[in-house]
């Protein structure tokens, strides 16, 4: 079965994650993704352990599946000829140096554009390529100077990072939003001849498009969001409340949604209560509430709640693990898990459903330059014909 992206190639010289991300989603899609690598060392991430798989990192592993890798090193003359072949045949180009590195090496977008003006070049940095173009691109740091950790963590704690990567997996989505819209502009402008465009992205543009309602409750009033723990700042009760044998979360967004809440846990007059009859007036009285709450959840054990709220249509939910996640979204028939090879732990299914061309074919992440010399052949040959 034809799947969207077969035919494409992707030159992947980006490393990490917010690139790697990124042609991890075009390879599933059926791009043909070379991943290339400094000879001897490879991608960061293959030493950012543990834990470890039998290849490499499980870091690695869970963005660079089904590509496969070239080892080019850049300062050699003949190995940046082939790089620069590469990006002549590519389609798309993806690429996180910092800004002007690949100028140098003439693999920048207008030195590609020259021989490949169909190429859709996505450039990824850390803070744009003007004022910030020095600037170091991590996530930590961005989600320390983008605000994210400012909004996170308890109100009397210290600022929190997210538990995971977050910018630059947001940053990898827009990334590749980007460049499918550019093909789609490829496409409209010419089948055989069309042009393709520059994809720019950086993470604290991301991060600031990423934060919804508080950078809109900011740019609506002037005033910064502050830590408000597990808590809503527009909501109520949507947060942790604690139960007779742990916390437990509940997801109440309408009035209608807290009536029946109150009902259920025994105490339908706090809904009629004009300190709680309304969201605002929840948020208002939000300690009160709590307080009013957990006296009745005290009562019974989380998951007794659970059931109880999700009979009548009031999203509630354990605390679970990364394990228990998973176990959910099979239980539910999600299939969050992938086999990807013999040997090879399982990968995260790819998270979209297409009712025509499913994603079906999934393979181990490459190991450093496992495909060099199939790859050094098709260049140094007049055939476009990779495969």
């Amino acid at each position: 079965m034809t799947r969207p992206l077969d035919g494409l190639v992707v030159a992947d010289f980006s490393r990490v994650l917010a690139g790697p991300l990124t042609t991890v989603m075009l390879a599933d899609l059926g791009a043909d993704v070379i991943k290339v690598e400094r000879p001897g060392e490879g991608d960061d991430t293959r030493a950012w352990g543990p834990p470890w798989t039998a290849d490499t990192s499980a870091y690695f592993t869970c963005a660079n599946r089904s590509k496969r890798s070239i080892t080019l090193d850049l300062t050699d003359e003949e190995d940046l000829a082939l790089a620069r072949e590469l990006a002549r045949r590519a389609d798309v180009v993806v690429e996180n140096f910092k800004t002007g590195t690949l100028d140098r090496h003439g693999l920048g977008y207008e030195q590609v554009r020259a021989t490949n003006p169909g190429v859709v070049y996505c450039s990824i940095t850390g803070f744009g390529s003007g004022g910030g173009a020095d600037l170091p691109g991590y996530d930590f740091l961005v989600q320390a100077v983008g605000g994210l950790m400012s909004i996170t963590g308890a109100p009397d704690g210290d600022p929190m990072k997210v538990g995971v990567a977050l910018v630059d997996v947001l940053t990898s989505k827009d990334a590749t939003i980007g460049i499918l819209a550019a093909l789609r502009a490829r496409e409209a402008t010419g089948p055989r001849h069309g042009l393709g465009q520059h994809v720019e992205v950086n993470l604290l543009s991301s991060l600031l498009g990423s934060l919804a309602n508080q950078t809109s409750a900011y740019l609506a009033t002037g005033t910064d969001p502050v830590r408000l723990g597990n808590a809503h700042p527009s909501i109520a009760p949507y947060e942790l409340l604690t139960c007779a044998d742990g916390p437990l979360a509940v997801a109440c967004g309408n009035d209608g949604q807290f009536r029946r809440l109150a009902e259920v846990a025994g105490a339908p007059w706090l809904a009629d209560d004009e300190r709680f009859a309304t969201n605002p007036a929840r948020v208002k009285h939000r300690d009160d509430l709590v307080k009013a709450l957990e006296e009745r959840l005290a009562t019974a054990p989380a998951q007794h709640w659970v059931d109880t709220f999700t009979a009548v249509g009031v999203p509630a939910g354990k605390v679970g693990s990364v394990g228990e996640a998973f176990a959910l979204a099979a239980r539910l028939g999600l299939e969050p898990r992938v086999p990807v090879g013999e040997g090879q732990p399982d990968q995260v299914r790819h998270p979209i459903t297409y009712s025509d061309t499913p994603v079906t074919r999934y393979h181990a992440p490459p190991r450093l330059g496992e495909h060099s010399d199939e790859i050094r052949r098709w260049l140094s040959n007049h055939h476009k014909e990779i495969r």
